[in-house]
């Protein structure tokens, strides 16, 4: 794998197909298209998709999902089984299919059959969930949540992207990812709670209603409240109604945060005040079918690689556009297909073959890194002066930990990564658990390897190793005074 964080999904897996033909007249018995030369295409979907999508951004994946022995079940597990570990629960029935029928990329009808529902959870899944470092939940309101609700309240998720006949998420989940219609059912105009949704389960575990479905003091279910249409009926674009939306869930749900997707207008964070719009970068009207597992799964990964929440809803925002661009779900690749080759920023041993190739220079930095200062500032800059571009090989936890004694690092490994990336001086970022980074250098072969001057040339034992392919290693001096062990030991000695 690449080096991001494993991630596990719960949720409801289903069956998606697509029937893609083109329609160029109506039938003669009734006014709907007639659909010629269709051609037929199976994809995971529902929690399935989120799963599917997060492992083929190049991550370990484990689902925890309703799977059965029925004909779509099977084309299920057909479908994940290059790319996912599946855990299934047992089914009450044939696990869902949703087959849409489109003439030109458009939808013109869609068929659901299959009603299977989570039957039961079972210790290997219950077991997964208390294990798992890194949780999303995607509920579709098909039982697989309810069956762990017990065991998710206990280790709260990083992600839960509630659907319309889902429960809500279990206090403390990181972040809420609702869409903008179902925010506001369940939040009145005026920012009051329209209900609880767990109180909505029936006590026979039959389908909950639907998030529209709002029961007003009457008990008449409605479903055209003012929160979601206008007077005209036209779908509400209130910002104003998006917020106290979002910050009445953040409370009502007691979330870290929730954040309500606006489809092509983007997301709306909150924490419960002052919210942050993250407007996409383009609008695109292809189809938009998969974006809300295109978000969730990246909002999730990023979480769980260490950003912050405002950067994982950012980054979420830009793959759904992107995903929408690409065609929505009709586009996900085939499982035969090989995920993309990493962009070279992202693979630093990419970008020293491309660099190579073009007969440039090859840089590479080392260190722990654990409190960046302006003598790393300038060691670095000054390295990536050497050469066409700079891989900085980073020290792991662990082996900073071993060569600096308990209580080091200060920053984990994910914080000092992020940090160095957003140097405009580095090119890319490596990392080795070992004590000494040869086994890394001996992969990346860079022609330049720069340490620190504070080293003799006598503690470099990398540098026979650099010899062996024509790299040099060379010292550069630090700016006198600066070091991570000085800024602790001056920070801990400073009056408080």
């Amino acid at each position: 794998m690449s080096g991001k964080a494993p991630l596990l999904v719960v949720g409801d897996a289903l069956l998606d197909r697509d029937l893609t033909g083109h329609a160029d007249r109506l039938a003669p018995d009734a006014p709907v298209p007639v659909v010629d030369d269709y051609g037929e295409a199976t994809r995971p979907g529902g929690a399935a998709l989120t799963a599917y999508l997060a492992a083929r951004d190049g991550r370990e994946v484990t689902l925890v999902a309703g799977a059965g022995d029925d004909p779509a079940s099977r084309e299920l597990k057909r479908l994940l089984a290059p790319w996912v570990t599946l855990i299934p629960l047992p089914l009450s029935g044939p696990l869902p299919e949703k087959t849409r029928v489109l003439a030109a990329d458009r939808p013109v009808a869609r068929l659901d059959r299959g009603d299977g529902r989570a039957r039961e959870a079972t210790e290997e899944a219950r077991e997964a969930v208390l294990a798992a470092p890194h949780v999303l939940v995607s509920d579709y309101g098909r039982g697989t949540a309810d069956r762990l609700r017990d065991v998710l309240a206990a280790r709260p998720p990083l992600v839960w992207d509630p659907h319309p006949r889902g429960g809500p998420p279990v206090p403390g989940t990181r972040l809420v990812t609702p869409a903008e219609k179902e925010a506001h059912a369940v939040v009145s105009a005026d920012g009051i709670p329209r209900r609880d949704l767990a109180a909505v389960a029936l006590a026979d575990g039959a389908p909950r209603g639907d998030f529209a479905a709002v029961a007003p003091s009457d008990g008449i279910p409605r479903r055209d409240s003012a929160a979601v249409t206008s007077a005209d009926g036209a779908p509400r674009r209130d910002l104003a109604a998006v917020t106290r939306s979002a910050a009445t869930l953040v409370r009502q749900w007691r979330a870290g945060a929730v954040a309500v997707t606006l489809g092509a207008r983007g997301a709306l964070l909150s924490y419960g005040e002052h919210p942050l719009l993250v407007p996409a970068a383009s609008v695109h009207h292809n189809d938009s079918c998969g974006a809300g597992d295109r978000f969730a799964a990246t909002a999730a990964g990023l979480l769980a690689d260490g950003a912050l929440v405002g950067e994982a809803v950012e980054g979420a925002v830009a793959a759904a556009t992107g995903f929408v661009a690409a065609g929505g779900a009709g586009a996900v690749p085939r499982p035969d297909t090989p995920p993309p080759r990493p962009a070279d920023g992202d693979d630093p041993f990419a970008l020293a073959d491309r660099v190579r190739s073009a007969h440039g220079t090859v840089v590479a930095a080392g260190g722990c890194f654990d409190l960046l200062h302006a003598g790393h500032v300038g060691l670095l800059q000054a390295a990536r002066e050497l050469g066409d571009c700079l891989v900085v090989c980073v020290n792991s936890d662990a082996s900073v930990r071993r060569r600096k004694g308990a209580g080091r690092p200060v920053n984990p490994l994910t914080d000092r990564v992020r940090v160095l990336r957003a140097l405009a001086c580095v090119d890319a970022v490596a990392v080795f658990d070992e004590d000494t980074p040869e086994r890394l250098l001996s992969g990346l072969r860079p022609d330049v390897w720069v340490k620190g001057g504070d080293y003799a040339a006598t503690d470099l034992p990398e540098a026979p190793l650099l010899e062996e392919w024509g790299g040099q290693a060379v010292l550069l001096p630090y700016l006198n005074g600066r070091s991570s062990t000085g800024l602790l030991t001056r920070a801990a000695e400073a009056p408080r």
